[in-house]
């Protein structure tokens, strides 16, 4: 599988960025698409409810409130991840059902202390291939997305630059931010990015409004989501024959803001970001956000999430 090399850059190695020729940059207009609910269709009895339920399970590794984690090893976990979902699909006897966790999966999760993703051995047990949600706080990193403009970048001041498979322009990871790599197949909800990336936006304004932020939008031509007319959060994906990695995140504390301002975000010139502790009287961690997400993620694409 090819996937795009990564280059790390230190302030001293600005140069060594792919040249483009220093002009404006026109954002041309989106092409959104819409959201529409899933509404996949629930058995009858109880008994047949309950095995629906355990059939749309997936794998839920959750370090929001573990110490923050550099972006090397989790974009090697997404790969892995992804990888495993194309030689499940290479497979004769792959079937789309065969995305969700198993109940010998669901078991095996619930009895695991937890996925060193530090270490190089990767995991043995059957779900590696399964559907898989991330969610986590990484160390100070400007990720550029493929044809994202180097430009953007108006001051490094010692944060890693890394270009990667993504769309979109340049965005920032911090601590005090809640990151989201969904690993999912398609084939399991609908088989549409634009429904995909509406339905990311939609999991971020339903768990926005369950952390009581009012007024979060979408606003028209734009991907993300905004709060009294500043990004609140940012989206950007990778899709290979229909199965996703990267994702979302969601600024909620005040320490991940001040990282934004060596770039500009998205490449939206003088837009301005903002978090969720802007606009609560009490303040909230990334680990209490993750359990609105947590939630909203399970109510938009209809799954349980077990965690590990």
């Amino acid at each position: 599988a090819h996937v795009l090399a990564f280059t790390t850059l230190q302030t001293n190695n600005v140069q060594s960025l792919p040249f483009i020729p220093k002009q404006k940059t026109c954002l041309q207009q989106q092409q959104l698409g819409t959201f529409e609910p899933l509404n996949i269709p629930t058995q009858q009895s109880s008994s047949s409810s309950s095995l629906q339920e355990e059939e749309r399970s997936i794998a839920f590794y959750n370090y929001s409130s573990t110490t923050p984690i550099p972006y090397e090893p989790m974009w090697n976990m997404q790969k892995k991840l992804l990888q495993c979902h194309l030689n499940r699909l290479s497979s004769s006897s792959s079937s789309s059902c065969n995305q969700f966790l198993s109940v010998e999966d669901t078991s095996i999760l619930t009895t695991l202390n937890g996925y060193n993703i530090h270490s190089s051995e990767s995991h043995t047990h059957s779900f590696q291939d399964k559907d898989a949600i991330i969610m986590l706080q990484h160390t100070p990193v400007y990720t550029l997305g493929t044809a994202s403009d180097p430009n953007y970048i108006t001051s490094q001041d010692n944060v890693d630059i890394i270009r990667i498979e993504r769309g979109g322009e340049v965005t920032c990871h911090a601590p005090g931010q809640l990151t989201v790599y969904p690993i999912l197949d398609l084939r399991g909800y609908r088989q549409d990015i634009h429904w995909y990336m509406r339905a990311l936006e939609e999991c971020i304004l339903i768990a926005l409004e369950k952390a009581g932020v009012q007024g979060a939008t979408r606003e028209e031509d734009l991907t993300g989501v905004w709060v009294q007319n500043k990004k609140i959060a940012a989206l950007g994906v990778k899709v290979r024959r229909w199965v996703t990695m990267h994702g979302l995140a969601v600024n909620v504390e005040h320490s991940c803001v001040s990282y934004f301002v060596g770039i500009v975000p998205c490449g939206l010139v003088g837009r301005q970001v903002c978090c969720i502790n802007d606009f609560l009287d009490e303040p909230m961690s990334v680990a209490e956000f993750s359990v609105c997400m947590k939630e909203a993620m399970e109510e938009v694409f209809e799954v349980a999430l077990v965690e590990v």
